[in-house]
């Protein structure tokens, strides 16, 4: 558990499992994928409702969001023939723009919120501190991280890790397209098993491919948890930070 809490403690906090978490949302998590668009005004609304109920119950939030609904470096180097680093750079400042966009739906949702990056840009946002970032998450405040690391290949799993660890967060939560961890795409095979939970070292066996191989060295490193579940679960947020078992936790 993280020692950077109040020291008062509301009936609702002592039923956490978890009291601070890193958030990783992807790019893509935050399309339309029926019009197209960049940004998914109406799912971002339901996010952030539920933000501000786990929010309410005491948890400390931190969020990682990537950028790959507006750009990728990778894809970019492999399709364009971008440079890998300008690609990269690119992909950092497609996040903030995400993150920028977060920002304004969840203040319309009555959240304080603080878009921190690891690229300086004062205009638009404060820069990545690690204690200013404990300072705004222990007012109540929703920390959004953009930029990633503020390196080139560096991935937003991996930049969730790092911060994970940086602001000794209880747990990584990691929202995808499918319900949890299986034992092989069950997308493509329907006798696909889902682990309910699961080792940092089991996950390496097994190549579960939790998160990229950097990213995820990192978390086995610390002992970081990972809840991997899907971000279509209803109140799964919520759910989780309540103890209750969804998806698949790893560590």
């Amino acid at each position: 558990m993280s020692t950077n809490l109040h020291s008062k403690e509301t009936a609702n906090e002592l039923r956490l499992r978890y009291r601070r978490i890193v958030l990783k949302l992807s790019g893509e998590a935050l399309r339309n994928n029926e019009t197209g668009e960049a940004i998914d005004t109406e799912g971002l609304g339901k996010l952030a409702e539920e933000l501000a109920e786990v929010r309410s119950l005491g948890v400390q939030i931190a969020l990682v969001v990537g950028g790959g609904n507006i750009f990728r470096g990778l894809s970019g180097e492999t399709k364009n023939g971008t440079d890998r680093t300008t690609g990269d750079n690119m992909g950092m400042l497609a996040t903030m723009i995400n993150g920028l966009a977060i920002m304004d739906c969840f203040e319309k949702h009555n959240m304080p919120v603080r878009v921190l990056t690891a690229i300086p840009m004062n205009k638009v946002a404060e820069p990545f501190i690690q204690r200013r970032a404990l300072r705004h998450l222990e007012k109540g405040r929703v920390v959004i991280l953009v930029a990633g690391t503020g390196n080139p290949y560096c991935t937003t799993d991996y930049a969730a890790a790092l911060r994970a660890n940086e602001l000794h967060a209880d747990a990584i939560f990691k929202a995808t397209k499918v319900d949890g961890i299986y034992t092989k795409d069950p997308m493509k095979y329907a006798d696909a098993v889902r682990y309910e939970t699961v080792s940092h070292e089991e996950a390496v066996t097994k190549r579960l491919g939790v998160m990229d191989t950097e990213a995820f060295s990192l978390c086995q490193r610390h002992k970081m948890p990972i809840l991997v579940f899907s971000m279509n679960t209803r109140d799964g947020i919520r759910r989780a930070v309540l103890g209750e078992k969804i998806g698949t936790l790893v560590g």
